[in-house]
């Protein structure tokens, strides 16, 4: 495609040669050799410049940005600016200028193709011309940007996965060892794996079909009482390698304020209302703090299962947040299916006023009678001491959040959290109070792009009022670097060190060391 477009007979045609394209070297590469190319230094030894980046910049006084001021203003062939309306008043680099040069000849020869060229004057097809002739190097140098960049374009979608699915993947490996206060012979160096796959699929542009696998061999380390204080992301109940269902989900906008997502499977409160947890919470397992508890409040990790939410933003700095999940939903037995079983209910109200800044309300109601409390949906705790997550067999549950973050500059944020859960004893008497809260320092971007480095300091969900001796309060404590190799590549060594594991002094302290090596693709 030949960006000087010919004005049939008109004006006199920029004839641009097109640059041959090698498939062997980036865009940017040939982008470079391209300029290189259009340097070269005559015989009399003037340096004929025709690269953008060594030429001087158009400005508003000159002849020629006030030539084409006009042509935009009476036929109309700029667009993309605020307002739609050509910024007279800023200066504009050469290769810019060449842009909307452009424009303006394909907008005229637009009219000209249509029969109305009657309309275009004499004295404004010689402007053109004259204005083709100054800046006929630039034309050719983005004429060559733009072939390159098409030619690449056809090259994906001739090898692309799908043209209505995308395909991406994480695939993780951690290394980790407890140095002290894990039993049953775990203080040993393990090396533990999980791989998931993610199918995006979208038929309108604005709604999204998601699917997930996953699989992996990652047990967790056993701690005293069988809590599950410091478990990480990748942690499974599924030690085999066993390929499963991860989600299946589908969320599709309303209207302009209102979305909705329906789940089949998988879904979890984190992924259907905002953490307020920017920087230590992801979409990804292997982008995320190394812990569940590190990464967000452990009140969004209440129940799971299949369901429905909804977000409602009611101006930029308010959304409005409903989700309802059912943990077995697909089984129609006694006291099971999407509305006689477990289920969790959530409200959420965000403020952010400013993008560095936000605060949510969050109030969860769940009826638990398989497992723990803190469990996804699952029948395991996934974050918190075992008397926290199982108090009673069978229960009703209260939960009130309070999050909050603030950006204090690019390199450095902070965010909190605090939560109370109170489970009734259903259908018997007595009540529990469990409490949970966090302190979280996120330094994005720290020695190089990409990289992260975070510090969070809290206590995971425990059962102030349990029976001595296991009532003391549990602190963790946890430290970790992101350090991003390439767009594909991240390592993350970090440290979680738990006081009172199990919710008593008397136990030694777990000291537990991760690397993390995530791989995206």
């Amino acid at each position: 495609m030949s960006l000087a477009m010919g004005l049939n007979g008109y004006l006199t045609v920029l004839a641009a040669p097109e640059p041959p394209i090698d498939a062997t070297k980036s865009i940017q590469e040939q982008i470079e050799l391209a300029d290189l190319d259009n340097n070269t230094e005559t015989n009399d030894g003037v340096f004929n410049v025709t690269s953008v980046s060594y030429l001087s910049d158009v400005n508003p006084g000159d002849w020629a940005f006030q030539a084409l001021q006009s042509l935009v203003e009476r036929y109309g062939c700029i667009t993309g600016y605020e307002d739609n309306r050509y910024q007279g008043d800023r200066v504009l680099t050469r290769f810019e200028f060449a842009a909307g040069l452009n424009a303006c000849l394909s907008r005229i020869n637009e009219i000209i193709a249509a029969n109305t060229g009657h309309l275009i004057s004499l004295e404004d097809l010689t402007l053109l011309q004259k204005l083709q002739e100054q800046f006929a190097a630039e034309l050719s140098v983005l004429n060559g940007h733009l072939t390159v960049l098409e030619a690449r374009i056809a090259e994906v979608e001739a090898n692309q996965f799908s043209t209505t699915t995308k395909l991406t993947g994480e695939a993780i490996t951690t290394f980790s060892n407890g140095f002290s206060g894990l039993v049953d012979g775990n203080n040993i160096p393990v090396v533990q794996h999980r791989v998931r796959l993610n199918f995006r699929t979208s038929f309108t542009g604005q709604d999204t079909l998601y699917f997930r696998m996953f699989g992996g061999n990652a047990p967790q380390l056993a701690l005293p009482g069988g809590s599950a204080e410091g478990l990480t992301t990748v942690n499974l109940t599924y030690p085999n390698d066993e390929i499963r269902n991860g989600r299946l989900a589908y969320s599709f906008p309303v209207n302009s304020r209102l979305s909705v997502n329906a789940i089949a499977a998988g879904g979890v409160l984190f992924d259907l209302a905002p953490t307020l947890s920017p920087f230590l919470d992801s979409g990804t397992s292997g982008s995320r703090a190394l812990s569940e508890f590190a990464s967000s409040s452990p009140i969004y990790r209440i129940g799971g299962g299949a369901g429905i939410a909804a977000n409602y933003q009611l101006n930029p700095q308010w959304i409005f947040s409903l989700a309802y999940l059912a943990s077995n939903a697909r089984n129609a037995g006694n006291g099971e299916g999407l509305f006689n079983g477990e289920y969790t209910a959530l409200t959420q109200i965000r403020w952010s006023p400013k993008p560095k800044f936000g605060i949510g309300l969050t109030y969860v109601n769940a009826y638990k009678n398989r497992g723990a409390i803190f469990d996804f949906g699952t029948t395991f705790p996934l974050v918190g001491t075992l008397e926290a997550n199982k108090p009673f067999p069978h229960m009703s549950t209260n939960s009130y959040g309070l999050e909050g973050f603030y950006q204090f500059s690019p390199h450095f944020a902070m965010n909190a959290y605090l939560g109370y859960t109170q489970a009734k004893n259903s259908p018997g008497n007595g009540n529990a109070d469990i409490w949970y809260y966090a302190v979280g320092l996120a330094f994005p971007d720290i020695g190089k792009e990409g990289n992260l480095g975070g510090l969070v300091i809290g206590s995971e969900p425990y059962r102030s009022d349990n029976p001595p001796p296991a009532n003391d309060v549990p602190f963790h404590i946890e430290a970790f670097y992101k350090y991003r190799l390439n767009d594909y590549i991240a390592i993350t060594p970090g440290l979680i060190w738990l006081t009172a594991p199990a919710q008593n002094n008397n136990n030694d302290d777990a000291v537990i060391g991760i690397v993390r090596t995530t791989f995206t693709f």
